[in-house]
């Protein structure tokens, strides 16, 4: 692997087998996939100027790993993907815990046994849990739905404390919704777990974080001697995508071409620009050990941003006397501006905007859409590493 800030005056894209954009997840798996199974050339071309796409970690100014894009949480029960991502890293033992920040008291989510107990006291809130468990059993998760269908008024006393007290407030900060607004199938799937188990994802088998970070993961992944990344490249400058054929620095390419981008950025937003949330991230370092006891505290009932994030806490590093914690935001994204677009609105004036940019590229059988943008859908990481291994196998027996 080579990577160069910029193209090269003698950049010739003609002597790649295929053209890869952007050096995420994605891209980094369809490009080493290619490289290794079909001795194809691979160039990426990256906006940004680093690898590993919002997956990217680095030392901040205090010696302390950071994530720059949000918290990345590991985790899966994808057997293929975890074996797949584990050839390019080791993984920490690290499970994901989160606390709710409810009126100055810090409570487990998913709402538990642990969490009954805070928020109604101990007797009570072990009468609760002795109900929940004699209704639904012992380590299930289950639906605030599911509690008020019951027709028992301890119950939907309990459902009602979940809605107004986790999910209502943070619901309307993450997403810019009032309540009216708020759709309300959405509302009865939030869950409460029946059980002691505190871990935020209890049932995937995978979880932890890579021991060296994210960004040593894909230095290793794009490690090969055919591929090629150049940062700092925006693909507009040098593609064009017509009706019938892609052409890249005015010359039609009959490569693959991988696109993991924006398409209605692609297009120029020419029929409209595809509606997403951003947010603003505050980093702050701290001279002391720890500044909350997990990872995450999501703030659901107070303040203006959405949860603060700890990152020595999921990564284990030990850095004696600091902290840096990272504050979030939610907002609408603007278009054009250069923001990064985290949350796709799934509505279907949105999904049908999509599909009109999806049927304009449909026709290219050399062009191909993969990734939390170019599909516009919410992935986890595990899902966006599925999606791209499923279309590899593709390229690959085509090949």
């Amino acid at each position: 692997m080579s990577i160069s800030q910029g193209l090269p005056g003698r950049f010739n894209p003609q002597s790649y087998d295929a053209i890869v954009v952007g050096a995420g997840f994605a891209g980094a798996v369809c490009a080493r996939c290619l490289a290794e199974a079909c001795g194809y050339k691979v160039a990426i071309v990256e906006r940004r100027d680093h690898v590993a796409g919002n997956a990217y970690d680095q030392l901040d100014d205090a010696g302390i790993l950071v994530h720059r894009y949000g918290p990345h949480i590991y985790h899966t029960n994808d057997e293929r993907v975890h074996e797949y991502l584990s050839r390019f890293t080791q993984w920490s033992d690290y499970s994901h815990r989160v606390l709710a920040n409810i009126h100055g008291t810090l409570m487990p989510v998913p709402f538990n046994h642990e969490s009954l107990r805070r928020a109604f006291g101990e007797e009570r809130g072990e009468a609760l849990y002795r109900k929940l468990v004699s209704t639904f059993g012992q380590d299930k998760k289950v639906p605030i739905m599911d509690l008020r269908e019951r027709n028992d008024s301890d119950l939907a006393e309990l459902a009602d404390y979940v809605y107004q007290n986790v999910f209502l407030y943070y619901t309307m900060k993450q997403w810019g919704r009032t309540p009216d607004q708020i759709d309300p199938a959405v509302t009865g799937r939030v869950p409460i777990f029946v059980g002691d188990d505190d871990r935020y994802f209890p049932q995937a088998q995978h979880q932890g974080m890579p021991k060296d970070g994210y960004t040593a993961l894909f230095e290793r992944m794009l490690g090969h001697d055919l591929i090629d990344v150049f940062t700092g490249v925006d693909i507009r400058d040098i593609m064009e995508v017509g009706e019938r054929q892609v052409s890249i620095c005015d010359r039609p390419y009959g490569g693959e071409v991988i696109y993991t981008g924006a398409l209605d950025e692609l297009f120029g937003m020419d029929r409209g620009a595809l509606p997403y949330r951003t947010l603003d991230m505050v980093f702050q370092t701290l001279p002391q050990d720890r500044f909350q006891p997990v990872g995450t505290v999501n703030y659901t009932v107070s303040d203006n941003f959405t949860r603060i994030t700890e990152f020595k806490n999921m990564t284990g590093q030990v850095v004696p006397g600091v902290t840096t914690i990272m504050r979030e935001y939610s907002r609408d994204y603007l278009p054009g501006s250069g923001e990064t677009p985290y949350y796709v609105i799934n509505e279907p004036q949105n999904q049908k905007l999509y599909q009109s940019y999806r049927e304009r590229v449909h026709g290219l059988l050399n062009f191909h859409v993969v990734g939390r943008l170019a599909e516009y859908r919410y992935y986890d990481m595990d899902g966006v590493v599925a999606s791209a291994l499923e279309l590899s196998d593709e390229l690959i027996s085509n090949h």
